[in-house]
């Protein structure tokens, strides 16, 4: 389930919903069992009532569980709060320039751009953009790299796909394979909340969570 908050009146209204909602059935809940403490008290044997010890504990009882109630209440409405503020907050993304693993590239303006991150240093790192079919459409060479992220840009002005195309990177080091992880570049259109978690709508791929972005540039 996606929510979205925009101002700070709806974050308000919504949290004070939920906690008078809460607090209606805590005292529903402690009303009833007055009536059945008052109901027992009533109708107890006269000759074997019941001792102070004995109705001291079930009091204690009720005021535990209300007392916990009460308290997973309050961290339930903190937490819808707390996403609430994130989600406002995460407002000040819109229209920044993200990483996020995937070998899938957005063309803007006529330029698409990745990265790669580079478990360890290599002496040569290749890149292949890729038609959606598989058919190499450009090749170009990123040379000796460090471990860690490094950004390219491909010059996708004369591409004519209806697909996004997307790239390899093969990284070696002294002909030994180089672990690397792809990443792409997208531009964050809005933001939004899924089960308590900020999403980010990127334009060019589906929402991600916002912990699976690897940079903000």
């Amino acid at each position: 389930m996606v929510t979205s908050v925009t101002s700070s009146t709806d974050l308000n209204s919504l949290v004070n919903s939920s906690t008078t909602s809460k607090q209606t059935d805590a005292a529903a809940q402690q009303d009833r069992f007055l009536k059945l403490l008052v109901a027992q008290l009533n109708n107890q044997d006269p000759m074997n009532p019941m001792d102070n010890a004995q109705m001291t504990s079930q009091m204690a009882q009720i005021n535990t569980v209300s007392g916990i109630q009460q308290l997973n209440e309050t961290m339930k409405s903190m937490s819808t709060q707390f996403s609430a503020m994130q989600v406002l907050q995460g407002a000040s993304l819109v229209g920044k320039g993200v990483l996020v693993e995937s070998n899938t590239l957005t063309i803007k303006d006529g330029i698409a751009a990745g990265a790669v991150d580079l478990a360890t240093k290599a002496d040569k790192v290749t890149v292949q953009v890729l038609s959606p079919g598989g058919q190499v459409l450009d090749k170009f060479e990123l040379g000796a790299q460090d471990a860690g992220m490094h950004g390219f840009q491909w010059d996708a002005s004369s591409y004519q796909g209806t697909g996004a195309p997307t790239f390899k990177v093969t990284a070696t080091l002294k002909g030994v394979a180089v672990t690397n992880t792809a990443l792409a570049h997208d531009t964050v259109v809005a933001v939004g909340s899924s089960n308590g978690n900020m999403t980010l709508e990127l334009a060019g791929r589906s929402a991600v969570a916002y912990t699976d972005v690897k940079s903000i540039l």
